[in-house]
């Protein structure tokens, strides 16, 4: 559901203040997609820094960035293919089917940049799980959507205890809520949610609470990073906006840098985008200092992804590179 055609975060004065526009063009709108949470901070530094505008003019595309914020990756597709938004931001494997379904057309998917590969976490509040395999019918295992990259983790560490075929064995233990409910629902004693496969901040606040433990990680599921998010846009797009894909690239790497360099003002950033209750600005900046190298244009574990929706028949075209599925310009860099 589009939920806010406003920019995320007014642009702050006294910060890096956007190049100056040739007076010869007029800046074009562009509208990137986004969704809630930590990840999304590097889009949070390009809004407010102005960065999108900072190398777009100095491509010689002048444009004017807006941010729209969705709810969820199948709301983010919609808007992408309907033209509403020129780039959003969103899981791998729903990126990967768009790019399968619609390929050969000018509707097809390519990813643009990775934007962070923050560790989703399996967490669980009973000492007697120790593995997938002591998950009974009756223990509930919360995450955002049944579509979202955490159940792709789920799937994927099923077959590996398992094995071939065995990916949906606790497919019927999966409840989808909101992060801030899961959170709730896991902390509640007589909830029946015994799991949650969770990502920052919420495993931060799950983990300061007695008796939540992790259980995996997808770093487990993958043998290391794996990208959470990135940014795509549809083919059509990208052909008319021929260096878009440049300029993401440069503002999330410069984004990124900022992260790792000065976690005070990113952390600013992130709670003006998005005030926190239950963390407070030390604690914030802590955790950026914790995740500091899990954000950039990168993009990591796409060909595990690929193999593993076509293994499980979700998929019907082999990818032989991951790189067929991302922008030239990306797949120069020592991504995957």
């Amino acid at each position: 559901m589009l939920l806010d055609r406003r920019s995320l975060i007014a642009g702050a004065a006294g910060m890096i203040a956007a190049p100056a526009v040739l007076h010869s063009q007029t800046a074009a709108p562009v509208t990137f997609g986004i969704g809630f949470g930590i990840g999304f901070l590097p889009a949070f530094i390009a809004d407010q820094l102005k960065l999108f505008e900072k190398y777009g003019a100095q491509a010689g595309m002048p444009l004017s960035a807006n941010f729209v914020r969705f709810s969820g990756s199948s709301a983010m597709q919609d808007a992408l293919l309907s033209g509403s938004i020129d780039a959003g931001a969103y899981g791998v494997a729903a990126m990967l089917l768009a790019w399968e379904k619609a390929r050969g057309t000018p509707l097809q998917m390519f990813g643009v940049a990775g934007v962070t590969t923050l560790p989703l976490v399996l967490l669980t509040k009973h000492e007697r799980i120790k593995s997938l395999a002591d998950f009974t019918q009756s223990d509930k295992i919360a995450m955002p959507a049944t579509v979202s990259p955490q159940m792709y983790a789920l799937q994927m560490a099923s077959e590996k205890m398992w094995g071939a075929g065995q990916h949906d064995r606790l497919k019927t233990n999966v409840v989808s809520l909101p992060h801030p409910e899961a959170l709730n629902a896991l902390l509640d004693p007589n909830s029946e949610v015994a799991a949650y496969f969770s990502s920052a901040p919420f495993t931060q606040i799950a983990l300061r609470k007695p008796g939540i433990r992790k259980l995996l990680t997808s770093a487990d599921v993958y043998g290391g990073k794996s990208t959470f998010l990135a940014f795509g846009a549809t083919k059509k797009t990208l052909e008319a906006r021929p260096k878009l894909s440049t300029i993401v690239i440069q503002a999330m790497t410069e984004a990124a840098a900022l992260i790792r360099d000065d976690r005070k003002q990113a952390a600013a950033i992130y709670t003006k985008a998005e005030p926190q209750k239950n963390l407070s600005a030390s604690e914030i900046e802590a955790l950026i200092g914790e995740l500091a190298d899990d954000f950039g244009p990168d993009v990591h574990g796409v060909q595990k992804t690929a193999d593993f929706m076509l293994r499980i028949g979700q998929s019907k075209t082999k990818l032989a590179a991951w790189s067929d599925a991302f922008v030239p310009e990306l797949a120069r860099t020592k991504s995957d």
